[in-house]
Order: structure tokens, then C-alpha cells, then sequence
């Protein structure tokens, strides 16, 4: 499948920090409803998606300058929180929207700010194209931006994990310029050259459309450009808002598992013989059980909060040192998630018995979309880097993963 035909949309501007908490926890009651069906149908969430851009949501962080709400960072954390415990892939989806606004916000001129804010405000998603295939390591791009005779810029490269470019509007793309830089072009979805292919076939995820970007002869005027590498020269924010939005996710992922391990256990549950009670939800193990699970997902979803907190101290005062709190906060918050959501998702059929892994259930969705979507930026290193700060105040590196 080639890229769709993405509508005109007329979105609602919303005005606040607590609009935009109502609005979200309204459609995520809706998208929760049918979320088990599209992910075993694969039914990509278009019209989800045009009532998503529809509802303001998407606009919440332009600046007030240019008629957004610029909600903090905190509140933009429960937001994709909320949807994501409804269905992680519609909360996937515009995660890099967010992200591309915060670049256009970081180094986008006066022109181009005005323009693409406004076609945001109207309801407009931006995709990505970013991920590469193949090369050395994931911040290796091999996606070119180069000098045309005619002036402007050309665009050639192949993208992978393109997550919301099927449904874009607008394909903001990382690449490198004749200079050897990072850049970001942001190129409207329906030019020539461009082609977004739905190949993802993820195990979890299934509905992000994850697929491939190609860009073959790509024009690009110079006034859709923004010098990317200029974010990392200094105290930043970009990675930490970035990976606390995938934080977020995770943390839904295991909020939305539990509370349908707690609807399965109460209705279609049977107690263990040996437990002597008449429902499931009586028996003391289970009960144990799911005492431990609400501490997991309960501590996962305190540090989430703490870490947007950070960020929106971070940039009210930012510096070096507040902005390595900032990231150390976010990947503290990262591996709490992380854990809660595979650790969750597995206890699901745990405490919900043998009739849980039945296929035509599908609650082995959530796992899948743990096991999937936790395999962004590992762990790992982020512990790495928690450690090294502890222990000799040594700061996160500079990059947009941490």
C-alpha cells in the first residue's frame, strides 16, 4: 500500500491544560472500544485519527504566540498516557507529530513557524522519516539533502519505521546536508518523488503503519528547512520531552493491560480449587497478585510525572544542570515503564487463567505491544547513564534519545 490520500481536516483550538485533559480522556474512552478489533484485523485507525486531529488535540504544544494552548510538558504526558492505555498505537502515531513540532519550535524560522503552525492548528499531522535500515548504528543516516542547481534542496534516501507518515499531512525528514549536518526537511506529504509504502509487519504495534519512506528526487525550497544540528550545541530538552511521550506509551500499556486483567479476573475467571472461595476475585493469591501489580504500574506512572515535572523546571531555568536532571529523571521514568509494561502484560495471564490465551481474546495484544514498542532506545544504557550521574555527577550525553 502506497501513501492514502490523507483529508482536509477543520480541527476545534483548544484552550487550556484542563480542555485538553478532558478531551483526551473522552476520546480514549472511545478508541478503548474497538481496540481489540483493529489490532487483530490490522484496520489502520484512519478515522480515528481524523477525529484525534479533529479534537485540537494535536495542536496542544504550539506556542500561544501562534494561537496554541503550549500546554506543559506535563500535561501533554498525561495526554498520550490516557490514549495510549486505550490503544497504544493510536497513541504511537502522533509521537512524532510532537516531536517535529518541538524541532520547528527549537530552530524553525519566523516564516516557516508561521506557516506549518497554522496548518497544525487546522488539524494537520506531521509523519516521520527518521529510522534507517542497515546502516552502522541508528543516528547513521544515509538520507541526503543537497544543493540544486536551481536553488533549494533535493531530497534522496530510504526511511524505515516511519511511524504516522501514512497518515501524514506533512513528512518531516532527517538527513544530512552537503555540510555533513543534521537537518530536518519538512516536506508535504503528496510531493513527487515521495512514497510511503505500509510494510510494517511488527508483531505488536500492528496498526502504527509503520512502513518505509522513499525519497527519490525530492524538492525542498530552503525555507522548509531547520538546522537540527543546532538543537545539541547547548543545554537541550528535545530528547527528554521525546523519550518521555515513549514513556508515557509504555506506562498506558500497562495501565490498559491491568485494567483488563481486573475486568477478565471479576467476570470470566475461575478461583483455584484449592483456594476454597467461589470467585476468583477472592482468591488470596490473585489477590496478592494484583496488590503487586497496581505498586508496579502506580510507581511506573509516579515517576512519569516526575519526569514531565522536570522538564517543565528544566525549561523555566534551563541549563546544563537542569537539563541533565531533566534526562535523568526521563530515563529513570523510562525503565520503570519498561518493566512495568512487559512485567504487567505477561501477569495478565497469569492471574487470568488458562482461558485468557485463547487467540480469538486477543489479550495477548498487550504484550505484543510492549514486548514491540519497549524496544525503542534500550534500557540499558539509560541505566548506564543513571549510574555514571549518581555516582560521579558525570551528565548525560547530548542526543535525542535520552
Amino acid at each position: 500500500m502506497t501513501q492514502i490520500a490523507v483529508p482536509p481536516v477543520t480541527a476545534h483550538v483548544i484552550a487550556d491544560a484542563a480542555e485538553a485533559l478532558a478531551v483526551a480522556a473522552g476520546l480514549a474512552e472511545r478508541f478503548a472500544a474497538g481496540a481489540a478489533e483493529r489490532d487483530a484485523r490490522r484496520r489502520l485507525p484512519r478515522a480515528e485519527l481524523d477525529e484525534l486531529s479533529a479534537s485540537g488535540l494535536l495542536a496542544i504544544t504550539v506556542p500561544r504566540a501562534h494561537g496554541g494552548a503550549e500546554v506543559s510538558t506535563s500535561v501533554a504526558v498525561e495526554v498520550f498516557r490516557l490514549l495510549a492505555a486505550a490503544d497504544p498505537n493510536i497513541a504511537q502515531i502522533p509521537h512524532s507529530h510532537f516531536v517535529y513540532v518541538n524541532a520547528l519550535r527549537q530552530n524553525g524560522s519566523a516564516e516557516l513557524q508561521r506557516l506549518l503552525f497554522a496548518e497544525v492548528l487546522a488539524g494537520k499531522r506531521f509523519g516521520n522519516a527518521q529510522s534507517e535500515a542497515g546502516t552502522k548504528h541508528v543516528q547513521d543516516y544515509r538520507t541526503r539533502l543537497r544543493a540544486h542547481p536551481d536553488g533549494g534542496f533535493v531530497l534522496d534516501g530510504v526511511k524505515h519505521y516511519s511511524t504516522g507518515a501514512l497518515f501524514a499531512h506533512w513528512i518531516p525528514v532527517l538527513a544530512k546536508n552537503d555540510a555533513d549536518q543534521i537537518v530536518v526537511a519538512y516536506v508535504p506529504a503528496d510531493s513527487d518523488g515521495l512514497t510511503v509504502v505500509d510494510d510494517w509487519d511488527g508483531m505488536g504495534q500492528r496498526t502504527t503503519a509503520s512502513g518505509t519512506v522513499r525519497l527519490e528526487g525530492v524538492r525542498v525550497p530552503a525555507t522548509h528547512v531547520v538546522p537540527h544540528h543546532l538543537t545539541f550545541t547547548g543545554p537541550q530538552l528535545y530528547g527528554a520531552r521525546a523519550q518521555v511521550l515513549h514513556t508515557a506509551i509504555d506506562a498506558g500499556i500497562a495501565r490498559g493491560a491491568l485494567t483488563e486483567a481486573v475486568e477478565f479476573v471479576r467476570t470470566r475467571s475461575r478461583p483455584w480449587f484449592e483456594a476454597g472461595v467461589e470467585r476468583a476475585d477472592e482468591d488470596p493469591l490473585t489477590v496478592q497478585r494484583f496488590g503487586e501489580l497496581e505498586v508496579t504500574v502506580r510507581a511506573a506512572e509516579a515517576l512519569l510525572g516526575v519526569a514531565g515535572q522536570a522538564i517543565d523546571r528544566a525549561q523555566a531555568d534551563l541549563d546544563d544542570d537542569s537539563a541533565a536532571a531533566a534526562s535523568i529523571a526521563v530515563a529513570t521514568a523510562k525503565a520503570a515503564a519498561d518493566r512495568a509494561a512487559l512485567e504487567v502484560t505477561n501477569a495478565l495471564f497469569e492471574v487470568s487463567g488458562t482461558r485468557s490465551a485463547l487467540d480469538s481474546l486477543n489479550l495477548h495484544r498487550h504484550w505484543r505491544n510492549a514486548r514491540t514498542h519497549t524496544l525503542h532506545d534500550p534500557v540499558r544504557w539509560k541505566l548506564q547513564h543513571i549510574g555514571r550521574y549518581l555516582l560521579t555527577g558525570t551528565p548525560p550525553p547530548r542526543h535525542g534519545v535520552l
